[in-house]
């Protein structure tokens, strides 16, 4: 069987890129053949590759794209990876065409329970074949974290996220500046690709203005990412809206304390005070973090049972077999 795997803004660094891409090694691993595309950029594909079955990622920009073709799919499933999910089908410019798609695929593919639960508020039609896979976590065995090695004395929060609007990154750092005033040691490491130029201006001028205690690493590739979870003693999601963050996921399996925006998406990974803190605002933020810097059997639990929950409900191979099942069921219509 080949999957074509069709996602946005492939293969800029991005989550979806990062899904795309494990989803597509563990399903080769279990006798799938698979082939990734854009659909959205200068790398959009203008035709898709012969298939049984396409698999596409974010339902608005995977509408748009099926406009521009002269030949569609005849079967596709689609994932709502984030926006789609929390923003587009609600947006009323944009939920027409995120429900147009949702009517013709196969099959929903949402990462947990609440998202099923969104979806099927909004379009209780589609009952029946919205699936609730969770994602699973990335193996950053080989990441080398030499050439990244924090102060000696410091405690390092790490925030992995394209720079764009919706990651809220200016909070993050108005908010550790404020902490800065009390915990001189601490240092924030930014992590991720520059894909929103005004935001990115915004983001590198408080880098600069807060260069004593913030660096910006740049973009990582997401293979050497473990570099970055093994310095880190917490790491930060502060996004106005997810899916479910990929980045949060790998530093839980990495045994991190995670401090997230209370967001879906967030929420649905996150157990408050058990394998993480999820924070409502600036001073509940503040709180958590000092909580975390300040209580270390704290944070070698909370890290510790984040890192359980991540290898008992995020099992990459569960995920690409889940996913096998669904599109085997869809392509054997066929041949009743």
């Amino acid at each position: 069987m080949k999957i074509v795997l069709a996602a946005p803004n492939y293969p800029q660094p991005r989550g979806n890129t990062v899904t795309v891409r494990r989803i597509a090694a563990n399903l080769e691993k279990i006798g799938a053949r698979t082939e990734i595309v854009s659909i959205t950029g200068e790398n959009r594909a203008s035709t898709l590759p012969d298939a049984d079955l396409v698999h596409g990622f974010h339902a608005y920009y995977f509408h748009q794209f099926l406009q521009q073709l002269d030949q569609k799919p005849e079967r596709f499933i689609i994932t709502m990876t984030g926006t789609d999910l929390n923003a587009d089908l609600f947006d009323p410019e944009k939920r027409p065409a995120v429900l147009s798609t949702l009517e013709s695929a196969e099959a929903i593919h949402v990462f947990d329970e609440a998202a099923k639960t969104t979806v099927l508020r909004e379009a209780p039609q589609f009952e029946g074949k919205v699936f609730a896979i969770a994602q699973g976590t990335s193996d950053f065995s080989e990441a080398d974290p030499s050439h990244l090695i924090k102060e000696p004395d410091t405690f390092l929060f790490a925030l992995p996220a394209g720079i764009r609007k919706v990651k809220n990154i200016p909070f993050a750092i108005n908010a550790l500046s404020e902490l800065h005033k009390e915990f001189p040691n601490i240092r924030l490491w930014l992590a991720g690709p520059l894909l929103e130029q005004a935001e990115a201006d915004t983001v590198l001028s408080l880098a600069d203005e807060h260069a004593d205690w913030l660096t910006y690493i740049g973009e990582i590739p997401h293979a050497e990412m473990g570099a970055v979870f093994e310095n880190a003693d917490v790491v930060l999601n502060t996004s106005h809206a997810e899916g479910q963050p990929a980045a949060i996921l790998e530093a839980m399996g990495y045994g991190k304390p995670v401090l997230v925006s209370h967001v879906p998406g967030n929420k649905g990974m996150v157990e408050n005070g058990k394998t993480g803190y999820l924070y409502n605002d600036q001073n509940q933020f503040l709180d958590y973090a000092a909580e975390l810097i300040n209580n270390n059997d704290a944070r070698q639990r909370i890290g510790m049972q984040a890192k359980q929950y991540a290898a008992d409900h995020h099992s990459p191979s569960f995920e690409a077999e889940a996913l096998l099942k669904i599109y085997t069921s869809i392509t054997q219509q066929d041949n009743i």
